[in-house]
């Protein structure tokens, strides 16, 4: 901040958009009208590093209280290791910003112990550990606050463990489903070792209720992974002043017209798209053949990478994508094919383009495959028999633990240089799995996903070795590469 004794100006220089270029009206109104004098010379506002382009309202606070400080009616002492960010009206209030958690995290890493945002912001920003907030409804009173003759209060971190727990003990219940039970244990091995599962079966059959049920299977958020995920809710404007840090795994379920901009983020402002928004949570697509076939083929490098690159002209930009997905399709368009309910109407041409819709490389990165046949009546009728999903989560949770103690964070992730030593198969599964390779004709990386899921099926028996049992209940799931076996 710069102010020269020339004719009365404001520059904004450092590749300012629009919204920042049309910081100076707001700034001088808001001064003016709080009854501070607005400095009568040339300002010139320098906005490093010059070569990154600066966009957002955010900059308004830290704009007029530089002016200030320049024109020497705040003492530089004040602002040091202080950060401040919020939108400027034209009576001196501050309106909040999006994405205020991640930029004062961003202060934080940058050596700042305090941040001024906006009262509207202030649950938002005091998750971040390390750093003071102070949350402001005017200018005036950020100011009173610098010359020490106020104090703002910092604003205390929500509560976060007891209040998940709290959220748990509300979530959908397994038990609540009837029936199913291959499906239940293909879903309670997708927990335990964050694998990727498509569900497959006619309309009603509960692929939907099934999908559902699965975030009550995973262990609760950590405190880093929901810093993560609440960054990212508030870049993208979905956080409130009753909910300022996300304490349950996100769930998605996009609808199949979402477009590949729906999915992996973008627009003016970027903004993340569903894949981010499920980070570290499920994403669900129901009826994936329905999916546009270029929305689905851009899954397959987000599903390996974890992560979004977007690239646009003049920028690029990186969300992160960490999400367990989770599928469901009919076996045909009219959704009877072979169900034994009712006749289907599709001819085996029509059949076969519908299951074409989705991409043998796409089924293919999918660890878990499981038939969710229709269900008879009088099955419905009785009560559920299979365990509670606080009983099942318990399971996931010690499964968890032990692929933790191996150094990874779930099964899914384990790197195909270390799977050997991770996986640890006894010479009968490897046998079993060689002979299933040639005769159901699976692909390289098919094989390495069926050690992965064994090794979680493994883990669920708290077994120390990959038994030969383990490795055909993980074929069994790999229903969408099966040909007449040859074993």
């Amino acid at each position: 901040m710069r102010i020269s004794s020339q004719l009365p100006r404001i520059d904004i220089v450092g590749l300012p958009e629009a919204a920042v270029r049309e910081s100076s009206s707001r700034v001088r109104a808001a001064i003016s009208t709080i009854g501070e004098k607005f400095p009568d010379r040339r300002i010139t506002v320098n906005l490093a590093p010059a070569g990154l382009k600066k966009s957002g309202a955010g900059l308004d606070l830290p704009i007029a209280v530089g002016i200030l400080a320049a024109a020497g009616a705040i003492e530089q002492a004040a602002l040091d290791r202080c950060a401040f960010m919020a939108e400027l009206a034209l009576d001196g209030r501050l309106r909040p910003v999006r994405g205020t958690l991640a930029l004062v995290i961003a202060s934080r890493d940058d050596g700042c112990t305090s941040a001024f945002v906006a009262e509207e912001n202030a649950a938002e920003a005091s998750v971040a550990p390390g750093i003071a907030i102070h949350g402001a409804a005017d200018l005036a009173l950020v100011l009173a606050h610098l010359r020490g003759a106020c104090a703002i209060e910092v604003r205390a971190a929500p509560e976060f463990l007891e209040q998940t727990r709290s959220s748990q003990r509300h979530a959908l219940c397994l038990s609540d489903v009837r029936g199913q039970e291959g499906a239940k244990r293909a879903l309670e091995v997708a927990a335990a070792g964050g694998h990727a599962l498509m569900l497959c079966g006619p309309p009603g059959s509960g692929k939907t209720m099934l999908a559902r049920r699965l975030p009550g299977l995973l262990p609760p958020l950590q405190i880093d992974e929901a810093l993560d995920v609440t960054r990212i809710h508030g870049a993208a404007r979905q956080l409130n002043a009753e909910t300022p840090i996300v304490r349950e795994r996100p769930f998605r379920a996009p609808h199949h017209s979402a477009s590949a901009a729906g999915l992996l983020g973008g627009g003016n402002p970027t903004m993340p798209g569903e894949v981010s928004l499920a980070h570290r949570g499920v994403l669900f697509l129901d009826e994936l053949p329905e999916f546009n076939r270029r929305s689905l083929e851009s899954l397959r490098e987000v599903l390996e990478g974890h992560s979004v690159r977007l690239a646009r002209a003049g920028f690029s930009c990186v969300f992160p994508a960490h999400f367990q997905l989770i599928a469901a399709a009919n076996p045909c368009p009219c959704g009877w094919y072979q169900s034994g309910v009712r006749d289907c109407r599709c001819d085996d041409a029509t059949v076969a383009r519908y299951q074409q819709r989705v991409s043998g490389p796409l089924l293919d990165r999918i660890d878990l495959h499981a038939s969710v046949p229709a269900q008879a009546w009088r099955d419905l009728g009785q009560p559920s028999s299979g365990p509670t999903s606080a009983e099942l989560r318990e399971r996931v949770i010690r499964a968890r633990a032990l692929q933790h103690r191996r150094g990874v964070r779930s099964n899914a992730e384990i790197p195909d240089a270390e799977l050997d030593r991770h996986v640890m198969a006894t010479a009968e599964a490897n046998a079993l799995l060689g002979r299933a390779v040639d005769g159901f004709q699976l692909s390289a990386r098919a094989a390495r996903r069926v050690l992965r899921t064994a090794r979680t099926i493994a883990d669920l028996a708290e077994a120390t070795r990959v038994e030969a049992s383990a490795i055909a209940e993980a074929l069994g799931n790999r229903t969408e590469s099966r040909q007449p076996p040859a074993l």
